[in-house]
C-alpha cells in the first residue's frame, strides 16, 4: 500500500504502514489540501499565495516553495537529492499532486457511493458501510471558512447525506427495518429539512410494527416544516401518510429475488405483463411511450438523443391516427424542461412545433363552438402551447413568446402547479428578445424553485436553480449562484440527474475566469475540463463551439493573442469569431468584409457576448455602422456581464464594452457604477449622463484584448 490522504475530517496522510505522517504546520496541510480539491490538475504558486492568505507577506510565493519542499520530503521520504518528485509534481506555473483514485479517501467514497447502486443490496450495504466508515468528522474540517474549500465540501456532504439514506434504504429492502430506525432517528434530528429522511424514518417505524410512532414521526415532520419553513410536506410524505392509515399492501418489505435486486425483478415482471395486456396496436402504448421517453431524456448521453429520435415517430404515429386528444398528450407528456438556449436539432423541433400547431387547430373549434372549454382540455392545450415555446427558443419571430404567455395564464388559471411550472419553462425559454433580462429570469427560477420544492417536481427544481445560477451569474452575484449550483448538484445526486454536471461544471469554469484570481493557464485548463463533460451528453446544441467561444474571450480580455481559429469548431458562433480571428493574423480588408456580412446574434444565452465581440472588431476597424448597433443593443445589459448568463463564459462587464464605444461614437458616459446584484466583477460601468469623451479611447484589438 503507497501514500494515501484523508480529507473526510481533518487533513492528513498515512504512510504504506497506515502510520499517519507529520505534516508541520497548518499552510502545509493547507497547501496539501487545496491540491487535492483540484483533482489532479495544476494550481499555479500565484494561485496558492491567494488562497493561503488574505494580504499575502512579501515573501509568499517563497514560502508556497518552502512548503511544498517540506511537504515532498515527508511525503516521499526516500527520494534521492536533486530526483524528481513522483507525487508532488512542478508542472509549468505551479504544482499537483498526482495521486491514484483510490488514495484520496474522498475519491474512494464517491466511486463506492455509485458503485453500490449497481451491486445486489447485501454487497450494496457492506459497500456503503464501509464508505460511511471513512469519515472522521466534515470534510476539509480545518479549512471550512475558506472559500477555496467550500463548494468541494458542500458536494461532500450532500453526498454522505445521500449515502447515509441509500443505507437505510438498503436495509428496509432486506427486510431489517429495526436496523435502520437509530441511525435515522439521529439523521433527521441532525438535518430536519431532509424529507427523504423523514419518509424512510417513518416507513422503518412502520415496518417494524410502530405505526403509532410512524404516524408521530410525520406529524413532527409536518409541523417543523410548516412552523419553520412555511412549506407543506412534499407528496412523498403526503403519500406515506395517506397509505400507513389505510394499511397499503405495497408498505410491507419485500425481499429481493436473486441477484437483480427488487427493482429490477418489478421492472422485468411489469414490462411482460404490459406486452401480455396491453395490444400491440393499442393507443394506450403511444402514451406510455411518451411518458418513458421523458424519463429516458432526463439520463443524458444515448438517452437523451434516442428520446428525441422516437419522440417525434411517438408523435407522428400519434397524428397518423387522426385523434388530436391522444396526440396532445403524446406532445404533452414530454415535459421535459431546457436549460440551454440553442436546440439540439433544430430540424426535429420545427416537426415538433408543426405539429403541436397542427394539434391546437384541431382542438379548438369543436370545443369553442360548443362552449366547451373544461379544465381538462384547456390543460391539454397548454401543454401544446409550452412545448412550442419550448421547442421554438432561439428564434427571432415566431410564434414562441406568445405560446408561452398563453400557456402561463392558463396554468394559473387552472392552479394546476406541474402545468405552471412546464409553461414556466417555456416563459424562461422565451425571455431573450432584448438583452439585459436576467433579472427576469432569475425571477422565473425563483418561482420554479418554490413552486417545484413545495409540490414535489424534482426536475423542475433542478431547473430552477440552474436558472437562478445562470442569472446571478449574470448580475455578478457569485456567493448566489454558488448556492444554486450546490444545490442542482444536490438533487441531482439524490435523483439520478446525470446532465446537471454538465451545467454546473462549466459554471465553475466561468466563475473562476470572472473573479480574475487565476491565471489564464488554469482558466484555460478548467474549460479544457468543462468541455470534457459534454462528450458523450448528447447536447449538441451546447457542444459545438462553445469551447473556442469561451478561450477566445478569455484570451481578449486578458490581452491574449486570439487564439487561431483555422481548425477551430466554432460551430452556430463562427460568423462572431471570424473578424477578430482574421484580426489577430492581420488580414484586415477580409475582417472589414466578414464583420459587414455579420448577422444579428440569436436571441439567447449568449447575445450579450456576441454582441461584445461585434463591438471589439468594429471598434478595431472603424466600423461606425456595427458600433451603433451594438451600442444600442447592449444598452438595456449595462448592469450585467457579457456571457455569463450562459454559465458557461464571459467577456466582462457590458458596462466596459458601452464605454468604449460611447467613446468612439462620442456619446456621453457616466462614471463607475457596480453591477446590480453585488459584488464580482470590479471596474463595471453603466452609460449614462455627462461627461462627454473628448474622444475615442483606443480601440482595442483582436490581439491586445
Amino acid at each position: 500500500m503507497g501514500i494515501a490522504f484523508g480529507v473526510l475530517g481533518p487533513v492528513t496522510a498515512w504512510d504504506g504502514a497506515g502510520a499517519a505522517i507529520a505534516l508541520r504546520g497548518p499552510r502545509h496541510r493547507a497547501v496539501l489540501a487545496r491540491l487535492i480539491v483540484a483533482r489532479g490538475r495544476v494550481v499555479p504558486a500565484t494561485r496558492l499565495v491567494d488562497d493561503l492568505w488574505d494580504e499575502p507577506p512579501a515573501g509568499a510565493l517563497g514560502a508556497v516553495r518552502t512548503f511544498v519542499a517540506a511537504l515532498r520530503r515527508a511525503l516521499e521520504p526516500g527520494r534521492p537529492p536533486r530526483a524528481p518528485a513522483r507525487l508532488l509534481v512542478t508542472e509549468g506555473p505551479g504544482y499537483a499532486l498526482r495521486a491514484a483514485t483510490d488514495a484520496v479517501d474522498s475519491w474512494r467514497f464517491e466511486h463506492a457511493v455509485a458503485a453500490a447502486a449497481t451491486l445486489p443490496p447485501e454487497d450494496g450495504l457492506g459497500r456503503l458501510e464501509e464508505a460511511l466508515g471513512w469519515w472522521r468528522g466534515p470534510a476539509y474540517a480545518e479549512f471550512a471558512d475558506q472559500d477555496w474549500a467550500r463548494a468541494e465540501r458542500s458536494r461532500l456532504a450532500e453526498l454522505r447525506l445521500h449515502a447515509v439514506e441509500r443505507r437505510a434504504e438498503t436495509l428496509l429492502a432486506l427486510g431489517r427495518a429495526a436496523e435502520a430506525v437509530p441511525d435515522l432517528d439521529a439523521h433527521t434530528a441532525g438535518h430536519p429539512w431532509r424529507e427523504e429522511a423523514w419518509r424512510l424514518l417513518a416507513l422503518a417505524l412502520y415496518r417494524g410494527g410502530r405505526q403509532g410512532d410512524a404516524l408521530a414521526v410525520l406529524r413532527r415532520a409536518r409541523a417543523l416544516l410548516v412552523d419553520e419553513l412555511g412549506v407543506d410536506p412534499g407528496p412523498g410524505l403526503r403519500r406515506l401518510e395517506t397509505d400507513i392509515l389505510r394499511q397499503a399492501g405495497h408498505l410491507d418489505p419485500t425481499t429481493p429475488a436473486g441477484t437483480a435486486g427488487a427493482a429490477e425483478r418489478v421492472w422485468a415482471e411489469t414490462t411482460a405483463a404490459y406486452d401480455r395486456t396491453v395490444a400491440t396496436g393499442a393507443r394506450a402504448r403511444l402514451e406510455s411511450t411518451a411518458g418513458l421517453l421523458r424519463d429516458l431524456a432526463v439520463t443524458g448521453g444515448g438517452g437523451l438523443r434516442a428520446a428525441r429520435e422516437h419522440r417525434v415517430a411517438a408523435v407522428e404515429a400519434a397524428e397518423e391516427l387522426g385523434d388530436a386528444e391522444l396526440t396532445a398528450r403524446v406532445i404533452g407528456a414530454f415535459d421535459v424542461p431546457a436549460i440551454w438556449t440553442r436546440s439540439d436539432d433544430p430540424v426535429q423541433a420545427a416537426r415538433i412545433v408543426a405539429a403541436a400547431g397542427r394539434t391546437l387547430a384541431a382542438l379548438s373549434p369543436d370545443h369553442q363552438a360548443a362552449g366547451d372549454q373544461d379544465s381538462g382540455h384547456e390543460a391539454a392545450r397548454a401543454r401544446l402551447l409550452a412545448t412550442i415555446a419550448l421547442e421554438s427558443r432561439g428564434a427571432r419571430s415566431g410564434p414562441g413568446q406568445r405560446a408561452a404567455r398563453q400557456a402561463e395564464e392558463i396554468a394559473r388559471r387552472l392552479n394546476d402547479p406541474a402545468l405552471l411550472a412546464f409553461a414556466l419553462s417555456g416563459v424562461f425559454m422565451q425571455t431573450f428578445h432584448r438583452t439585459g433580462l436576467a433579472a427576469r429570469r432569475d425571477g422565473i427560477g425563483a418561482e420554479l424553485v418554490d413552486l417545484s420544492a413545495r409540490h414535489g417536481l424534482v426536475t423542475f427544481e433542478v431547473l430552477g436553480h440552474l436558472i437562478r445560477m445562470q442569472a446571478r451569474s449574470a448580475l455578478a452575484d457569485f456567493p448566489a449562484a454558488d448556492a444554486h449550483a450546490a444545490a442542482a448538484e444536490g438533487l441531482a445526486v439524490r435523483h439520478e440527474r446525470p446532465l446537471v454536471r454538465v451545467f454546473t461544471g462549466w459554471y465553475r469554469a466561468l466563475r473562476l475566469d470572472a473573479t480574475g484570481r487565476a491565471p489564464v493557464e488554469e482558466v484555460e485548463a478548467a474549460y479544457r475540463e468543462a468541455a470534457r463533460l459534454l462528450d458523450g451528453a448528447g447536447m449538441p446544441g451546447m457542444e459545438r463551439g462553445l469551447l473556442p467561444l469561451a478561450l477566445l474571450c478569455l484570451r481578449l480580455r486578458h490581452a491574449r493573442p486570439a487564439p487561431d481559429g483555422e481548425d477551430a469548431d466554432w460551430g452556430p458562433y463562427a460568423p462572431w469569431a471570424r473578424p477578430l480571428v482574421l484580426l489577430g493574423r492581420g488580414r484586415r480588408t477580409e475582417a472589414a468584409a466578414a464583420l459587414r456580412a455579420l448577422p444579428e446574434p440569436p436571441p439567447d444565452l449568449l447575445t450579450e457576448a456576441l454582441w461584445c465581440l461585434a463591438a471589439r472588431a468594429a471598434l478595431t476597424l472603424g466600423d461606425r455602422t456595427t458600433m451603433e448597433r451594438a451600442y444600442a443593443a447592449l444598452v438595456p445589459a449595462a448592469g450585467e456581464l457579457a456571457g455569463a448568463g450562459s454559465g458557461a463564459l464571459t467577456l466582462g462587464p457590458v458596462a466596459a464594452c458601452l464605454d468604449d464605444l460611447a467613446a468612439a461614437l462620442g456619446h456621453e458616459t457616466s462614471g463607475d457604477a457596480s453591477l446590480s446584484g453585488g459584488g464580482g466583477a470590479a471596474g463595471a460601468r453603466t452609460p449614462g449622463p455627462p461627461p462627454r469623451a473628448d474622444g475615442p479611447r483606443g480601440p482595442t484589438s483582436a490581439t491586445a484584448g
